[in-house]
């Protein structure tokens, strides 16, 4: 949790967890530069943008920090994303690395290859997509509040929808626990009031694959001919949905939403065929990522929760357990910022 220059969210999280005392009072810990950590940034799997983007913030951290170790950007294939994942994991533990920053494509397969790798002294970071039980997790760096995601992929939806009619969810992969969290409390969300008159009639997966992506939005408009709008709350399917809707000359009929790079979905959202998405920015979520991996991996904090650390330019944070997986840890960088054509061309620039 962020705990200075809060956004809206962050604060209400922050004024909760005061109330609870889970708050730590002292001042923050500031780890001292030029230590030499060894450390891996392994997204879900190498090619796409928001984690290239990620390994930019971690990079700028670590130059900050002047750290005399290495940094290796490493992944696998989205065709052997788990699997990748778990092998390079334990190639990393194999080598000694003092940390992993993981963002975890193989749900909780992985877990006892993350307590293995603690157990051997490599520190296990998540980021993006945290391990499901926070088995073998030292703390998740998460981009934002993930109930908030839920209620504003619900909101998008009502809004593009007209408050009624059917909708759709593509997802990346089944076993992407981030995605798997958002996509259950927009459920949640969608069981009030408000929302009764909206139907999410299926959840499909493009695996983060351009193609698979497209193929799968035009499935679900084959299926379900009444679809008012296809959520993909993945900047690959966001992307691969809104091109479908495009090429087949559908935008009027079927509206795109989800969580896109403004890069990417500039024209769509000026043509019509994705009025609305939202995202936060990787760049700081990864400097975050490697600013709190550091200073866990030199002793500056253990990664217990009510520690405060600062993290460069971006202030300081505290540790505070989880609220969607008990007895795990999470930092919360947020927050993310809604797209419409209002305001993205300046942010894709």
């Amino acid at each position: 949790m962020k705990t200075t220059k809060l956004s809206g969210l962050a604060l209400a999280a922050g004024l909760a967890a005061g109330l609870m005392g889970t708050t730590a009072l002292a001042e923050a810990v500031t780890a001292a530069p030029g230590a030499e950590v060894n450390a891996v940034l392994l997204p879900k799997f190498l090619g796409i943008l928001p984690f290239d983007q990620a390994n930019r913030g971690a990079q700028e951290a670590a130059a900050e920090l002047g750290s005399t170790g290495t940094l290796e950007y490493i992944g696998p294939t989205p065709e052997n994303s788990a699997a990748g994942q778990i092998e390079m994991l334990t190639t990393a533990t194999t080598q000694k690395q003092h940390v992993v920053m993981l963002s975890n494509n193989a749900g909780d397969q992985i877990a006892p290859t993350a307590e293995a790798a603690q157990a051997a002294g490599t520190k296990v970071v998540t980021w993006d997509s945290p391990i499901p039980s926070g088995a073998g997790e030292t703390v998740f760096i998460a981009q934002v509040d993930f109930g908030s995601i839920g209620v504003v992929m619900a909101d998008m939806a009502y809004d593009l929808a007209g408050g009624a009619g059917e909708f759709a969810v593509l997802s990346a992969s089944p076993d992407a626990s981030n995605q798997n969290a958002w996509i259950e409390a927009m459920k949640e969300t969608l069981k009030g009031d408000k929302y009764k008159d909206l139907k999410l009639v299926d959840v499909v997966y493009g695996n983060d694959q351009s193609e698979e992506s497209y193929n799968k939005a035009l499935g679900l408009v084959d299926k379900y001919p009444d679809l008012k709008v296809i959520m993909a709350p993945t900047t690959v399917g966001i992307v691969a949905a809104a091109k479908a809707m495009q090429d087949e000359a559908m935008c009027e009929k079927v509206k795109v939403s989800g969580l896109g790079l403004p890069a990417e979905m500039v024209s769509y959202s000026l043509n019509g065929c994705a009025p609305q998405f939202a995202l936060w920015s990787f760049v700081d979520l990864g400097y975050l990522t490697y600013q709190a991996s550091y200073a866990i991996a030199t002793g500056a904090i253990k990664g217990e929760i009510g520690e405060e650390f600062t993290a460069g330019r971006m202030g300081s944070f505290t540790i505070e357990e989880d609220p969607g997986r008990p007895g795990a840890k999470r930092v919360l960088m947020g927050p993310f910022t809604v797209y419409t054509k209002d305001n993205v061309e300046a942010a894709a620039n």
